[in-house]
């Protein structure tokens, strides 16, 4: 079964839990989505379901984009991703996946691109210590020193120092999900994650093992 959907982060907020605890939540608007094309092995060489998300004026689609989807009669629609999954019979081209697939206590993995901070220095970049205040060195509190000896005489792949920060391509995983609105296709997942407000994420069911509540280990010792 898919348990994937393509969402746009809302912004953060806080809730109550049922032991009256404040958890901090990121709300994400989860679909709906539409099957925009299903892959199969036969054909395609795998098994992937084809969602859409948000629409959009087809002058923003190229020519290509538009045919795929007017192909299958589908509205134009700004995002199209690929989920593989090992079986696609139980799906059709124009079904729609809302945030339901998912409820409260499932662990999901969050994906998207981070907020950009442009140019940083090592101290912001990659948290080095400061240099030395004093002896007139308050030119050189911040730079980053060294790069290395007379032996090298180069510098060696992935050197940490000064550079682009942020705006890369990040996984939050098991984030647990604290409660789902399928009316108004909300998630509130606890924790932040990547993406400005109003950027595209990728929510997909976790790959790690969840942990097992502590009810759960008590019943299962008295089995």
């Amino acid at each position: 079964m898919l348990k994937s959907i393509i969402g746009s982060k809302i912004g953060m907020t806080q809730v109550f839990d049922e032991k009256g605890k404040l958890v901090p939540v990121t709300v994400i608007e989860a679909g709906p989505c539409v099957v925009t094309a299903i892959k199969t092995v036969e054909n395609d060489g795998y098994n992937a379901v084809q969602l859409g998300f948000k629409d959009v004026a087809e002058k923003k689609l190229t020519k290509a984009q538009l045919g795929h989807l007017k192909k299958n009669n589908i509205a134009p629609k700004k995002i199209l991703r690929e989920f593989r999954i090992d079986d696609v019979s139980g799906y059709t081209v124009g079904q729609e996946i809302k945030a339901d697939i998912f409820k409260a206590g499932d662990y999901v993995d969050v994906s998207g691109i981070s907020k950009g901070k442009g140019f940083a220095g090592v101290i912001k970049r990659h948290n080095f210590g400061m240099q030395p205040r004093t002896r007139g060195q308050s030119d050189r509190m911040r730079a980053r020193g060294s790069s290395g000896g007379q032996g090298p005489q180069k510098l060696f792949k992935g050197m940490r120092m000064s550079g682009h920060m942020g705006q890369e391509y990040v996984t939050i995983q098991k984030l647990l999900v604290v409660n789902v609105d399928a009316e108004k296709n909300v998630l509130l997942v606890r924790g932040a994650v990547p993406s400005v407000k109003t950027g595209t994420l990728i929510v997909n069911n976790t790959i790690k093992k969840v942990p097992v509540k502590v009810e759960e280990k008590k019943a299962a010792k008295k089995k």
